[in-house]
């Protein structure tokens, strides 16, 4: 469902995208000029911004897995299901130990926006079914 990598990834050429199961259309590009660096994605009118640094740290963390991953996206004030790569990107166990997203009030729905970029760039398999949508590191 995500677009080949036919774009820069930046904000002039960001990458047009699709959330998993194919519902949603958003763009999304890397803005290394804030602090920390970002992953911006834009749904419509909202953006939402996460450390960069989770395309590498997702990828890692799927290899040392090993397997499929549910997705388990959920808005910020909302709790993630365990075992989900949202429950991982908010975990005082990853990396940056808590929210790989920046902006407060909309900090989750990393397993919706994060996996799709992680397709496009060719460094995971995500499904594509209506819900409950894994995905697992090639």
């Amino acid at each position: 469902m995500a677009s080949k990598k036919s774009s820069a990834g930046t904000v002039e050429a960001p990458w047009k995208l699709k959330t998993a199961p194919g519902t949603s259309d958003f763009e999304a590009w890397r803005d290394e000029t804030r602090e920390p660096p970002a992953l911006v994605c834009r749904v419509g009118k909202t953006e939402l911004s996460y450390q960069l640094r989770c395309l590498d740290d997702v990828v890692a963390m799927l290899k040392k897995h090993g397997d499929w991953l549910p997705l388990g996206g959920a808005d910020e004030q909302k709790p993630a299901a365990e075992g989900t790569l949202e429950a991982w990107g908010r975990s005082p166990k990853n990396p940056v130990k808590g929210w790989y997203g920046l902006k407060k009030g909309l900090r989750g729905r990393f397993g919706v926006y994060v996996p799709p970029v992680l397709e496009a760039l060719g460094l995971v398999e995500l499904e594509h079914l209506p819900k409950n949508n894994r995905v697992k590191a090639k």
